[in-house]
């Protein structure tokens, strides 16, 4: 298991974007391991390419936890307003896909409570995204 963790940390950094595309995916899951979650950070407000922050955004969106819709909240709360659009359509594409998809509205009324004001504005904006996907 760290050996894929190991892998998805080294391809984070990679200067193609299908690769650190694919680093995104693999690290979701690790959102709670602090350098997996550095390496997110980086992801989601990547300068390069949308399709990382796009994909990064979804793929955290997907594992749902806590952790990882902390991440996309900071992401939201430090990204412009293009990085902002593309967070948006990431959990927007989780949300809209077939498979079971956790409850990240209810994720992100816990991170309500979050000490840190960055990750409580985040969060809001992303319930109202979730919002906006329900109607």
């Amino acid at each position: 298991m760290m050996s894929g963790l190991a892998a998805a940390l080294a391809e984070a950094s990679s200067p193609s974007w299908s690769q650190r595309v694919r680093a995104g995916r693999g690290l979701a899951s690790f959102a709670d391991v602090p350098e997996a979650a550095e390496a997110l950070m980086g992801l989601l407000l990547d300068i390069e390419d949308t399709a990382v922050t796009r994909q990064t955004a979804e793929a955290l969106a997907r594992v749902g936890t806590v952790a990882a819709l902390r991440l996309i909240a900071l992401a939201v709360a430090e990204a412009d307003d293009n990085q902002v659009d593309w967070l948006q359509t990431g959990v927007h594409d989780a949300l809209a896909g077939t498979d079971s998809v956790p409850d990240v509205a209810a994720v992100c009324g816990q991170l309500a409570r979050d000490p840190e004001e960055a990750v409580r504005r985040g969060a809001a904006e992303i319930t109202a995204w979730t919002d906006d996907t329900r109607r």
